[in-house]
């Protein structure tokens, strides 16, 4: 039976709305989450520091500077590394009174077994939230579709609930936590003093004072720093 006019014209109508969505989606999947409001959410977890199961969600970290550390897989190389470099600086991470959440795609019981078998995760004081379903991953944008797998993706998320930094890196190679440490202090400095820091700034060096010398440093940046106190 032929389809009448109005039929056809419904029909591509909803296609051209279902392609809207799907490019909407795409374009969303792959912005910088820089400068935007956490997504909320909400998953199972391990906690490593008291060797329970939990609940985390987005709620809990509200008013607090918080990083969430994507990684692969449980059970894998460069994986553990990290999350072993990470737990190393956890004091000093406490003590800039900023929280840690890492996520994978496996279970919370992949997560338990992962920290009770690998080496380089004795100790361990992290809670490894457990993201099977892959939504919080595509809610930060790091989802690999094809593997089931995320991306190592880093968001530095600050006490308004804002991302002000973020890094995404292909599984092969693993991230710096010293120079995202370094990072977090300048962040931390930043919103302190209304100060901007330059390049490899780390405490004690110069910082640009833009909240009150902005007009005398545009064009000048030279007059008060010069490149070698930025490479030192």
């Amino acid at each position: 039976m032929a389809c009448d006019s109005k039929t056809v014209e419904a029909r591509e109508t909803t296609q051209v709305v279902e392609e809207e969505n799907i490019k909407t989606e795409e374009k969303k999947m792959s912005s910088s989450m820089v400068l935007q409001k956490v997504p909320e959410f909400k998953m199972d977890a391990y906690d490593a520091k008291s060797g329970h199961y939990t609940t985390v969600e987005s709620k809990d970290y509200e008013g607090k500077w918080f990083v969430v550390c994507f990684y692969p897989a449980d059970f894998t190389f460069v994986c553990p590394t990290e999350i072993a470099a990470m737990n190393a600086k956890y004091d000093e991470f406490q003590e800039l009174g900023v929280e840690i959440l890492a996520v994978s795609t496996d279970t919370k019981f992949s997560h338990k077994r992962f920290v009770e078998t690998e080496p380089l995760l004795k100790d361990l004081k992290l809670t490894i939230g457990a993201d099977p379903t892959g939504k919080v991953s595509r809610a930060f944008g790091v989802m690999i579709e094809e593997e089931g797998i995320a991306l190592r993706g880093r968001f530095l998320i600050d006490a308004n609930g804002v991302c002000v930094a973020q890094e995404v890196q292909a599984p092969s190679v693993g991230r710096n936590v010293n120079e995202f440490l370094r990072q977090v202090k300048a962040w931390k400095h930043a919103e302190a003093t209304g100060e901007v820091c330059p390049a490899n700034w780390r405490p004690g060096k110069k910082t640009l004072p833009v909240n009150t010398d902005a007009e005398k440093m545009t064009g000048r940046v030279g007059d008060y720093i010069t490149i070698e106190e930025i490479l030192s």
